[in-house]
Formats: C-alpha cells, structure tokens, sequence
C-alpha cells in the first residue's frame, strides 16, 4: 500500500487526491489530505466571492473525492513553523508528500504611503467578509464615500461588487454577521477600479465585468478618452485578438457610449507640483471627509442613491496620501502605452479621493520552512512536480498547484497542474514504496502535539453553521473565528 499526504485541501490539493485515486499503475493508495484550518476546500471557501453561488457549488464536487474511503481529511495540522511538524518529520509518516500550499502572500504596491491605515490587500479584505478565522474583525473604512481598488483582475472586480452591492442582496449568503452588519451600513459612493495598463490588458473575465453592470443601485462609468488610448480598442474588426479580451472591449464601448462623464481628480501636468506638500490631497473637491456627511459624494453633490463603479484606465499608483494619520487619497502617474506591450509614464499626474485603498495586484508564493524556496519566482523548485533540492530531485517530495507554477490560471487549471505531479510521484511509486511509513499517522500527529480535526469534525461545523444561520433566519452562515470553529468540530456550543 503506498501512503501518501496531500498537504492543503484547496482545489489543488483535492485534485492531487482525486489524480492518485484514478491512476490505475498503483492499485492500493491511501491519501491523506492535511490542512492548517479545521475546514476543507481552501480558496473555494475563503476565497470565492460569497455572493458566486455557481462557483461555489464546485465544493460539492471537491467533497465527492474527500469523502471516497480511501481519502482522509486530516484538518488543523500545521506543517512547518515553530508550532508545526517540519517536512522532513512528515516525510517519515508516509512513502510520499505533495505540498498544495498555494500562494498566501499578497503583492505589495511599493509606494509611499501604502501602511497608512485605511490601506490593505484585497486578501485581506476577502478572508474579511469570507470569515477566515485568521482575519481580524475591521470594518475596512467603510465609513469612507470613497474607495480604491488598484487592479483590474478577477479578484479587484470581485471587491469592488461587493462594496458596491446591497446587504440586503448578500443576506443570502454565508457572509459572517459582523461583516454583513459593517456592509449594511457602508456609506461608500463611489468604488474606482484602477489599473496601469490598457483594458486589453485587463486580467479581468468578461463574465465577472458583466456583473458589474447588472447590479442593482450601482452605475459603471467609463472614460472614453481613456478607452482610445489602448491600440487595440479602436482596433478593425479583422484585426486577431484574444476573444476574451474583444469581448471585454465590446461591453467596455457599450457603458462608455450610453454613461456619464468621468470626473477627473486633481490632475498635475508637471511632476514637482504633484510632489507640492502644499496642495490639498483629498480629490476633486477638495473637502476633507467627514463620516457624518452621509448624503453627499465626493463632488459635494446630493446622493442620488446610486452608487457608482468607475474604471479607470492607464494611471499607475505612485504615492498613497495622508490626511490625519489616515489614508485620503492616491496619486497616479498618467501613463500611456510605449508600443511594446507595456507603458510609460507621461509626467502627468493625478490625485484620486479615498478613504479606502484596495490592493489587488497578484499573489506570491510564502516559504515553507523545511522546504527549498524561490523568492524571485515565489515558488519550490521542481521538475514535473519533483521537489527539487540542489537542483536534484527529492525522494518523496512532490508540488502541485500556485506553490508550484505561480499564482496563474483559474480553478480548473489545478486539475492538469495536479495530474503532471502525481504521473511523477506514480513513476517513483516502486522507489517510494520500499520507504518506511508509519501505519498510523494521525496518531504519530497526536503525539508530536496536534489536534487532528477529522471529518465528522467538519461535518459537526456544518451543522453549526446550518444553526447559527437558522437562528439568524438567514440559510447557512460561516463561523468566523478560530474559537468558534474548534469548538463546533467537537460539537460544543460557542
């Protein structure tokens, strides 16, 4: 029997797990599958917007493999770090490990400014209304009638829909109460999605971008003066692009055409003045926020009731600004595209109001000690998902998903990523097999210190859940704290 741990149950993990149980070389396999949380299924839960009900139902399939007889959860177990079991202890447990870590690092902007408070990643602010128990109860601003989100990704459009839809709209969904609660009472206006580059360049799908535009109460503005600077937009007909990228463009031209003017913030046509302490940093208007101000925008305009989505095109962050020890706003660069396929810098300069910043410009890779890391790349070095150490391969030792190849691709990317590492761990099985293994690993675990959640511990956090929603008159609703998670796996109340 070959004993093999799959270390993070994300997508990734749960298809490494799924590859082993369908090659037919070995015939006897047992997966672990460990996990740092007590809950399964990583990006899918913590991750995916709550209110992307059909993405989310990817669980059930995810769940499939998780329950088969030959697989078992093994959640709450660190690997690694000073509370956790080092790689080379858990390679003594089983004939071979795959690491499905994932990419938990956020890029940061590098500019001035970017620890004011008021300013933080887009991960941050998903693990927030996604009820991550690592993430810290905060309200984000969202007192603020002003919010930046800084790149035009999937994950940048997901934060900014949130922000700009009703509570009302998410009762429905799992959302935690405390950030249900904060989001009820958000009295954010305006949301500015930013990006440096071109909308052909936009990372973005047009399904996700879509869905900016049916949301109920919101208005999207598009710049046209903007859109015409990317070659591509005014490009003919004939002329080949990617079809996502066409499509993007063609619903792009359509809100441009029948919108509203964009207001343009402080704009400087001349670096040093955009460096002048002496200007007022708080956006278009001038005014400094006032929380109580609740009815007006930033223009100092009624509120009309309609909160408006603004995507921006071209402007490259170069500076977070401050006001009372609180971030006010974000000066950009005016870019414009350099003909090979990136930008330059105009020497024109741009304040945009905000009281909050959103960053959402790529994930990294985060070193697992024990393990070989690259920080250039953000990954463990590998050849066909063998661990390599010194540029040899390490008996045992496997990758698979973001850890692997980079913070690339979509959900289902996993699946062929997954495949190509078990095909190596299958063709080392005759190796690996004459390794030793512990017949009982989880109690191995126990003894060096760790509290398995198991599955029937997960199901007893569901049924949690499914009460804790129930007594809200809401449908299921997450548990988000450490606490309260461990406490419902053992089936006590909190």
């Amino acid at each position: 029997m070959l004993r093999v741990a799959v270390v993070g149950s994300g997508p990734s993990g749960v298809y490494t797990a799924q590859a082993l149980l369908n090659q037919s070389l070995v015939p006897e396999v047992r997966v672990h599958v460990l996990d740092r949380l007590p809950t399964p299924y990583g990006l899918v839960r913590y991750g995916v917007a709550p209110d992307h009900e059909k993405i989310k139902s990817l669980q059930n399939g995810l769940r499939a493999v998780l329950e088969d007889e030959r697989v078992t959860f093994v959640g709450h177990v660190q690997i690694g770090g000073a509370d956790g079991v080092p790689p080379a202890r858990l390679a003594e447990l089983y004939h071979a490990v795959v690491y499905c870590v994932g990419a938990a690092a956020d890029r940061p902007l590098a500019v001035p400014g970017e620890e004011l408070p008021g300013s933080c990643s887009a991960t941050r602010f998903v693990s927030w209304y996604s009820a991550h128990p690592d993430s810290a109860p905060d309200d984000f601003a969202l007192r603020a009638r002003s919010a930046v989100v800084i790149g035009v990704g999937n994950v940048a459009v997901d934060v900014a829909r949130i922000l700009a839809r009703g509570a009302d709209e998410l009762r429905a969904t799992d959302v935690p109460r405390a950030a249900l609660g904060a989001l009820a009472g958000s009295r954010v206006r305006e949301v500015h999605i930013v990006g440096r580059r071109g909308p052909s360049q936009a990372r973005f799908t047009t399904k996700e971008l879509r869905e900016l535009g049916a949301l109920p109460g919101a208005r999207i503005v598009v710049d046209p003066a903007e859109l015409a600077r990317d070659p591509a937009y005014a490009a003919p007909d004939g002329l080949p692009l990617p079809a996502v990228v066409r499509r993007n463009l063609e619903v792009l031209r359509g809100w441009a055409v029948r919108g509203e003017p964009a207001p343009s913030g402080a704009v400087y046509d001349r670096p040093e003045a955009a460096r002048d302490p002496s200007r007022a940093p708080y956006g278009p208007s001038g005014a400094v926020y006032d929380p109580s101000e609740a009815a007006y925008g930033p223009s100092g305009a009624a509120y009309d009731g309609v909160r408006r989505i603004r995507l921006r095109f071209f402007l490259r962050p170069v500076e977070l600004l401050e006001r009372g020890g609180r971030v006010a706003g974000v000066r950009f660069a005016r870019t414009v595209p350099d003909g090979a396929g990136g930008v330059q810098d105009t020497g024109t300069y741009e304040d945009i109001e905000a009281q909050l910043v959103l960053r959402a410009v790529g994930y990294r890779g985060v070193e697992l000690p024990g393990l070989p890391f690259d920080p250039v790349r953000g990954t463990v070095p590998h050849a066909a998902g063998r661990v390599l150490r010194d540029g040899v391969p390490s008996p045992g030792e496997y990758v698979a998903g973001w850890i692997k190849r980079g913070p690339t691709g979509v959900i289902g990317s996993n699946r062929s990523c997954a495949k190509e590492t078990v095909a190596s761990l299958i063709e080392d099985a005759p190796l690996l097999a004459r390794r030793p293994a512990a017949d009982d690993p989880l109690a191995v675990l126990r003894a060096w210190g760790q509290r398995p959640v198991e599955w029937d511990g997960w199901l007893s956090i569901e049924r949690a859940e499914e009460a804790l929603g129930r007594s809200l008159g809401r449908g299921p609703v997450k548990i988000p704290d450490w606490s309260g998670l461990l406490a419902a796996a053992r089936g006590e109340e909190h």
